[in-house]
């Protein structure tokens, strides 16, 4: 017998006592395929679907001894499906032992709870290939939800004088096993899937820092009058949350002068604006109004104040333990990949935050706070049609050497941090960590922010060559999608980036500032920005633009979009080279319209703004030196509905110092016209133009929005359903 026939042979049966472990009777042995298409053997050998794949079954209503071929238990309950996705995992790694995945394989999950003692790890073992791939999916019609969280039950009333007195007669209470003995420490919580606050003062708007915050071996600050109560500096993890124009900190109180109304912060951080806004989470003494909790850790109890109308009898109350839910786990410097495994239609939800004993400072972006889905070294895997919910970080990121990924057709909401990563902070050392080629389209990414205000919708960093496309991204914090991460012309791994046909709005929500719907960093050749919809952007004090491109951005090109309703303008460039701003529309500004950024004068050489409409009620055109030797502006139309001055009392028709006729004897805008473009209702959002608009003799080109935001996807049966 030669080597060949002895694997073959000896794989054959490594499956068959697989499929048949630990049922009762005698041991059966059954290949794949033993039963014909369509049909089971009387025990449910291995069935394939009609289409060949091979399939598994997994549910809360099954059994990891069993052999997950049936999508049921039997009338015996002696065979059915698998209980964990795990097992299911495991299973398929067996296959690939035995050299008998010749078939691409589907893990059909059923409905139900699967609650996670830790994350579901894919390793390169557990890789498909482009022939065969490895497919978990939520069974058709039914929704899988894989919690990282547990249910907190036991509630009493609670009868003290603990709290405050406008909570007493309020409470409720519960001991949670494993908190007491420091093995559970939660910072969310969650009843009947809505998030609940955190015992917050003050319970609505914010303290103010009298004066800045100063940088020492530990930050501190003046606070007023009775904000700050002296007691805090002697309760466990009472945190000061403070707002620094585009981030946040988050850091443990150390001590409290009460005589100097100085408090003095666990780490270290200097403020970047005077007066700035903050609150403080988790004293007891913050628990008092409905809907907040409150979490003592000594005694192992969790105390909560219900909404009104909720019965503790009833509710599903939730805290997180897992702070990620799937891990893909390869190593791109070794070469050893995670490739081609795809999970569709599941729920992942309830993942937690952690805080280091110095607290947190946010950088930009909260760029380094985990994601509940994390790929590195992840070839051609994909998350789709998944709701991610409830999560104390971000909901998915690639990078370290991932390439291919696809991230389609999810929902990402209640967002501890933002939706999507892409990529490192670092430029990679070598073309294998290079992350590439990621597709993050048609996602609703929405309610970002909850813990980590500075987060963004999709941030990507040093990579290149991704495509973020038809995604809806609506109430944020921070910015909508960020790309690039090099401040100036220095080196950077980020271009060809593709962003578009994405809508964009309720950006920002006046919570920080220096933000935009789009936002990019550095130089990035072939990056393109086209056919976005931005709209309703706010911010803080300053920084609520459409279209950011910020520091060292450089040959960007800019074309197809619509951005109405800014704060601060619909166009900003910072500073950059060779970027090209064309056929866009930008409108309805309240202070500006398009702005240059303040200093590196030199360094806006090269920007051609064409073909463009601007268009406004309130404010200026324009701020911000446009002289640059060779900035181009031409064919451009210009229209502001009723002339006139403007709330800073400069003339609304003027380029830097110079009037709309000086600017255009410096040779600028020579074939550009000041004129109505005849949008047929741009209050309502609706800019398509009158067929005799004056803007298509300038060249400008209508822009097609139907196809901007989510596509619709077709519905996939299950075998045999």
């Amino acid at each position: 017998m030669n080597d060949m026939k002895r694997r073959g042979i000896v794989g054959l049966i490594i499956l068959g006592v697989f499929a048949c472990l630990n049922c009762p009777g005698l041991l059966r042995f059954s290949s794949v395929n033993a039963a014909p298409s369509g049909r089971r053997s009387p025990e449910g050998a291995a069935t394939p679907s009609p289409n060949g794949n091979l399939v598994y079954y997994v549910s809360v209503r099954g059994n990891d001894t069993w052999s997950g071929k049936l999508k049921d238990p039997n009338a015996r309950r002696t065979d059915g499906p698998f209980r964990t996705l795990l097992k299911a995992r495991d299973a398929i790694r067996l296959l690939k032992a035995s050299g008998l995945l010749t078939k691409p394989v589907t893990v059909y999950v059923r409905g139900g709870v699967y609650q996670l003692k830790s994350p579901l790890i894919f390793t390169p073992e557990d890789s498909g290939t482009s022939r065969f791939p490895i497919v978990y999916s939520a069974y058709p019609g039914e929704i899988p939800e894989l919690s990282g969280g547990e249910v907190i039950r036991g509630w009493k009333r609670y009868i003290g004088a603990k709290f405050p007195s406008s909570a007493r007669g309020h409470l409720w209470v519960a001991r949670v096993p494993g908190v007491k003995h420091g093995n559970w420490y939660f910072h969310q919580f969650f009843v009947n899937g809505e998030r609940r606050t955190r015992a917050r003062a003050p319970n609505r708007g914010f303290f103010y820092v009298d004066g800045a915050i100063s940088k020492g071996t530990h930050a501190q600050f003046k606070f007023h009058d009775d904000d700050i109560h002296p007691e805090w500096a002697h309760e466990d993890d009472v945190e000061v949350i403070d707002l620094q124009a585009w981030a946040d900190i988050r850091m443990p109180i150390r001590t409290v002068d009460e005589s100097t109304h100085t408090l003095v912060l666990a780490g270290q951080f200097r403020g970047r604006e005077n007066n700035s806004r903050y609150w403080v989470e988790n004293t007891p003494e913050a628990l008092d109004a409905p809907g907040e909790w409150y979490l003592d850790r000594k005694n192992g109890l969790v105390y909560y104040y219900p909404m009104p109308g909720e019965d503790m009898s009833r509710v599903r109350a939730v805290a997180p333990r897992l702070r990620q839910i799937i891990l893909f786990e390869g190593n791109a410097q070794k070469g050893k990949f995670v490739s081609y495994i795809r999970l569709k239609g599941f729920t992942l939800a309830y993942t937690d935050w952690q805080l280091p004993a110095t607290g947190y400072v946010d950088r930009q972006a909260a760029y380094d706070i985990p994601a509940a889905v994390y790929g590195s070294g992840a070839h051609f895997c994909s998350l789709e049609r998944c709701l991610l919910t409830h999560l104390g970080g971000y909901a998915i990121e690639f990078s370290h050497g991932s390439k291919g990924d696809r991230i389609s057709h999810n929902n990402m909401a209640d967002l501890g941090a933002g939706g999507v990563k892409i990529g490192d902070p670092m430029i990679p050392a070598d073309s294998n960590d290079q992350t590439t080629g990621i597709l993050s389209a048609d996602n609703h990414i929405h309610n970002t922010g909850k813990v980590f205000p500075g987060a963004v919708g999709v941030w990507v960093g040093q990579s290149s060559g991704n495509r973020i496309a038809h995604n809806e991204i609506n109430d944020t914090t921070y910015t909508g999608i960020s790309v690039g991460w090099t401040w100036g012309d220095g080196p950077s791994s980020a271009n060809n980036n593709v962003i578009e046909f994405n809508d964009l709005h309720d950006i920002g929500q006046g919570m920080l500032s220096d933000l935009g719907c789009i936002y990019t960093l550095g130089v990035q050749p072939g990056t393109v920005v086209r056919n976005n919809l931005c709209h309703d952007v706010s911010s803080y004090r300053y920084g609520g633009w459409g279209i950011y491109l910020d520091e060292g951005s450089s040959d960007i090109l800019v074309e197809d979009n619509v951005v109405y309703k800014t704060e601060t303008g619909g166009f900003h460039l910072h500073y950059g080279n060779g970027n090209i701003i064309r056929n866009n529309i930008f409108a309805l500004g309240e202070e500006t319209q398009i702005k240059r950024g303040p200093g590196h004068q030199g360094q806006i050489n090269g920007l051609t703004f064409e073909r463009n409409i601007v268009y406004w009620k309130n404010g200026v055109l324009s701020e911000g030196g446009w002289d640059g030797i060779h900035v181009r502006f031409d064919h451009n139309l210009y229209y502001s509905v009723f002339g006139g001055g403007s709330p800073k009392g400069l003339p609304i028709m003027q380029f830097s110092k110079w009037s709309f006729g000086e600017w255009q004897k410096k040779g600028h805008d020579t074939h550009s016209i000041i004129a109505d473009p005849l949008f047929f209702d741009p209050d309502a959002g609706d800019f398509s133009l009158d067929v005799a608009s004056p803007a298509f003799k300038l060249g400008f080109k209508p822009i097609d929005l139907s196809h901007v935001g989510p596509r619709p996807i077709p519905y996939h049966k299950a075998p045999n359903e």
